[in-house]
């Protein structure tokens, strides 16, 4: 079995990640971030929050509760109005998606690093015990 540096890995993952990149998930992913940064209901919803939120600060800030009641009030109105517009649902989709293709990606890797250190060392895969594990079990006497 080759032995690899760091740096190799390293190199091999950012390979891995252009492959990643160019996958049709990653592309939906990015077209649909395009037409949600083009839409310009929503980026003035959004611009409208943000200065809302500065101002709900403020309003904890100095103790107007009352104020700050009515500013979070509005900006959960205009969440909601955000999450109404089809390219926002969109986008949160093609969102989970990729999350999804980056967790199974991790989820892989860690479970075949798991697995091929298990079988390196001797051990049982399927309990998931290494080799230096299984050889120093003390057997159970019932």
């Amino acid at each position: 079995m080759a032995t690899y540096t760091r740096k190799d890995v390293l190199d091999e993952a950012k390979r891995l990640a252009e492959m990643l990149s160019s996958t049709d998930e990653i592309e939906r992913f990015k077209q649909v971030e395009a037409k949600l940064n083009e839409n310009q209901k929503v980026q003035k919803l959004i611009q409208k929050i943000k200065t809302l939120q500065k101002q709900a600060v403020n309003f904890q800030a100095y103790g107007k509760h009352e104020a700050l009641k009515k500013v979070d009030e509005e900006i959960e109105r205009l969440q909601n109005e955000i999450d109404e517009i089809p390219v926002v649902q969109e986008f949160k989709e093609t969102q989970i998606v990729v999350n999804d293709v980056l967790q199974l990606v991790s989820g892989t890797i860690a479970r075949e690093v798991t697995n091929r250190v298990i079988e390196s060392t001797g051990g049982d895969v399927l309990s998931g015990e290494t080799g230096s594990k299984s050889k120093n079990k003390i057997g159970c006497s019932h």
